[in-house]
């Protein structure tokens, strides 16, 4: 079964220095029917004018993927983690204890276009860490990548949930299969461009629920972007 969840249904939210679009219920936004698909509690698109940003705040107990569309994000944390996040790299952080960090557009004239995505953990209490790597250059060869799993598998970030994050970027049209192993479901979001998912039509900002399919047919035009997340 396939759901659509489309862009424009999303909360939103418009601060002036943010804009932000809410996939599942977030802040001030609150849907009963969309509070997180499976472990996946956020997928937030977010829009962060050039000098702005997210001041010194608390996190718990959750995975923290940052996913950075155009433009540079600058991370500060309590671990002392300090780095600049751009196109192409995953950042993670595993807040775990508790952890506080910032995070700024890196650049004073460049709005700054990401996606920022919390996994609740499969063990709560564990020791807060941070992670971040670029595949970039895995990303030109047209494929699925995989950029984080529960064992680190193809050099992915290892998080503390079985789940699967992988990323698209098609230059030119490009089809992929991806295959469900039975009890799995996924989320696929359409971080920019058109695709189909078994002829399913979806564009930028778009969402989709997959449960009780075995196999994905994913048909992204060219400029498309997508995250696949395959849970459990």
């Amino acid at each position: 079964m396939l759901t659509i969840r489309r862009a424009e249904d999303r909360g939103h939210a418009e601060h002036g220095w943010l804009e932000s679009w809410h996939t599942f219920a977030f802040a001030d936004y609150f849907h009963p029917a969309h509070l997180g698909f499976g472990p996946l509690r956020v997928i937030n698109e977010d829009f962060v004018q050039p000098g702005q940003g997210f001041g010194t705040h608390p996190h718990r107990d959750m995975e923290i993927l940052t996913w950075v569309l155009d433009g540079a994000l600058e991370h500060k944390d309590s671990m002392g983690s300090g780095s600049v996040i751009r196109p192409g790299e995953m950042q993670y952080m595993s807040a775990g204890t508790g952890v506080t960090h910032s995070e700024f557009n890196a650049s004073k004239k460049e709005l700054v276009h990401l996606l920022q995505i919390w996994i609740l953990p499969k063990v709560a209490g564990a020791a807060p860490r941070y992670g971040q790597k670029s595949f970039a250059a895995a990303m030109t060869q047209g494929g699925l990548v995989t950029v984080a799993s529960s064992d680190g598998e193809a050099g992915s970030i290892a998080i503390r949930q079985d789940a699967r994050v992988l990323v698209g970027r098609a230059e030119e049209d490009r089809g992929h299969l991806h295959e469900l192993a039975p009890g799995r479901r996924a989320w696929i979001h359409v971080a920019r461009g058109k695709l189909a998912v078994n002829d399913t039509a979806l564009k930028a900002g778009d969402g989709l629920a997959v449960e009780g399919e075995r196999e994905l047919s994913i048909q992204v035009a060219k400029g498309g972007e997508l995250l696949l997340f395959d849970l459990p």
